[in-house]
Order: structure tokens, then C-alpha cells, then sequence
């Protein structure tokens, strides 16, 4: 009876074992093309921001950026996910005044200007629903070009005369977009 009852309770433990799995978490690794943000101003220490964009940084990592960002075609300016900006308080976007909230930045480069577009769709992965009847506002601004080139896609602002530049930048390509108030 002992033996029997010893047995039944190591069988017991044993089928608890196999029908249990215990697993750890498992974490993705680093992404490709990481998510970074930046922000007017830039400061951590100065939380009365004026505008604020989230976007992930493909590397060109030896491939064309005409093959990235092809000219003459919608971009969700960066990778996975489109570009998410928000507006802290109503701005201008050429001649177009856009209220504070935030909207999907899309892009079409080209050789000699881009075009910048705010778009209301967010939430969004890359370029493939874009829909130009939710365009909220959109500018044609000049392509510069820089001796030094940048691996990642990068942004950044600086203050301006009347406003916010926000500049875009991959390779040797440069872009300045006015934000006014």
C-alpha cells in the first residue's frame, strides 16, 4: 500500500512536470531601424514643447537612398510605422494654419524639392493606405545637398525668425521645413 501510494504521488509530480511549461520572456532583439524622437525645443529639462515628431531611423547600410525613398512617390518618412508629429499649439504650414494635434507625416522626395505633407490617418504602417483626401496641410520645400552624409535618417529642429525649422536629413540630402507661428 506504502509502494502504491509513493508511486501514485511521484507519477503524479512527474505528469504535473510535462504539463506544465514554464517559460521565460522572450524579448525581440534591437530593431533595424530604431524609434527615436525629437522635439522643440529639444531640451528634457524644458517640458513646454512646441512640437514633437516619433519616427523610426532606417540605415542606408549600402543601399541607394533612391531605392529607400524613391523620388516621385509617397514616404512614410522613416520606416514601420509612418511618422506621428504632433503640434502643441496651433502653427503654420505655408500658408495653411494647422490646430495643435497631432497627424501622420508623409513625404514625396524628389531631385530639387519634397513635398511635405500632415496627414490625418495615424496610427499606420508605412505608406501603403495613404489617402490624399486626409491631407491636412502639404508644402513643396527645396532639396539641399551636403558633403557629408548621414548613415541613419535623422530629424531635428532648431528655432527660427518666425517659428520652428524642422530638418530632415539621410545621405547627402537636406530638407528644411518652416513651421511658423
Amino acid at each position: 500500500m506504502k509502494n502504491s501510494t509513493l508511486f501514485m504521488s511521484i507519477a503524479l509530480v512527474f505528469i504535473m512536470l510535462l504539463s506544465t511549461s514554464v517559460h521565460a520572456q522572450q524579448f525581440s532583439g534591437l530593431d533595424k531601424s530604431p524609434m527615436d524622437a525629437a522635439s522643440f525645443p529639444s531640451s528634457y529639462k524644458d517640458s513646454n514643447k512646441l512640437i514633437k515628431i516619433v519616427y523610426s531611423r532606417p540605415q542606408l547600410k549600402g543601399r541607394d537612398l533612391s531605392a529607400l525613398a524613391p523620388n516621385g512617390k509617397v514616404w512614410r518618412t522613416g520606416a514601420n510605422e509612418v511618422s506621428d508629429i504632433t503640434l502643441y499649439k496651433d502653427m503654420k504650414l505655408g500658408d495653411k494654419i494647422v490646430k495643435a494635434g497631432t497627424y501622420s507625416l508623409f513625404t514625396i522626395p524628389g531631385e530639387t524639392e519634397w513635398t511635405i505633407i500632415l496627414n490625418n490617418d495615424i496610427n499606420v504602417w508605412g505608406a501603403y493606405t495613404y489617402n490624399e483626401a486626409n491631407d491636412v496641410a502639404r508644402i513643396n520645400v527645396p532639396v539641399t545637398l551636403e558633403e557629408e552624409a548621414l548613415e541613419a535618417f535623422s530629424i531635428a529642429f532648431e528655432k527660427s525668425d518666425n517659428g520652428v525649422d524642422m530638418y530632415l536629413g539621410w545621405d547627402h540630402v537636406r530638407v528644411a521645413v518652416l513651421f511658423s507661428m
